[in-house]
């Protein structure tokens, strides 16, 4: 999983299609639908914190945590800047390491796909269950394998911002569904553009492989949703939602 370096300066500016009021109305609405009412949220991979944020002033008990301390960085930044009180750990999603329970996490943008196959993925779920209080909710979204042959494939995106143009690079794996992501960052200063490069892959799986790997860390999943909506999932769903509850007496630390 990347460090996301010069990413992480640019990140806002180039995610602005990104609704974060949308997406936190949404996870209000979730909570409300399984009669939820969280008291300790971890926002895991929380990127530059513009979803914990929203979630903070929605009066929710929420910190972050992620890998990037550049995207830490940003996050805190903005926390300062509309004084809020929120916490960031720099702590990678397979590792998590915290100082005390949780009885929801929730994890959106498709971070889970940034992890390197299906280990990674069961260690980071291993550890949010280790955390988390027996009926938690763990909330995420992952990218669909519809969306990464047909959508992300082997196409070429191009951003043109004040700040940086940026061209993003694809290449698909149909034998393991990842995508190859190859940033070039060309960042104006005076008269010339100055140029930096980040790379790195996602992975997607099926909803039968992601339940899987949930029931064997302690969580039976209540429901799958197209992203955004309480629909059913179709065949060119791009994003799929998780809705994940801890069981009770559920084993931890499997992996």
């Amino acid at each position: 999983m990347m460090a996301y370096g010069v990413f992480a300066e640019f990140y806002d500016g180039l995610t602005q299609n990104v609704d974060y009021c949308q997406k936190a109305d949404f996870l209000v609405e979730l909570f409300k639908k399984y009669s939820h009412k969280p008291e300790c949220v971890l926002d895991l991979a929380c990127g530059t914190g513009t979803l914990t944020l929203e979630m903070k002033k929605r009066g929710f008990d929420i910190f972050g945590a992620d890998g990037s301390f550049e995207m830490l960085a940003q996050a805190k930044r903005k926390a300062d800047e509309e004084q809020l009180d929120v916490m960031f750990l720099c702590q990678k999603m397979q590792s998590l390491e915290l100082y005390g329970m949780i009885d929801t996490c929730i994890c959106t943008l498709d971070s889970i796909s940034h992890l390197q196959g299906k280990k990674q993925v069961t260690e980071a779920f291993d550890r949010v269950s280790h955390f988390m209080e027996d009926g938690g909710l763990f909330v995420f979204d992952v990218n669909t394998i519809y969306k990464h042959r047909e959508i992300l494939g082997n196409n070429t995106f191009v951003y043109d911002t004040d700040d940086v143009f940026c061209v993003w690079q694809n290449t698909f794996n149909d034998k393991e569904n990842s995508v190859k992501i190859e940033l070039d960052f060309f960042i104006p200063e005076e008269n010339v553009y100055v140029r930096s490069s980040e790379s790195f892959k996602e992975y997607a799986y099926s909803a039968d492989d992601i339940t899987e790997m949930l029931a064997r860390c302690g969580f039976k999943v209540e429901a799958i949703f197209d992203e955004m909506t309480f629909e059913h999932p179709h065949e060119k769903s791009q994003r799929l939602t998780f809705v994940g509850r801890k069981a009770e007496n559920a084993p931890g630390d499997r992996v």
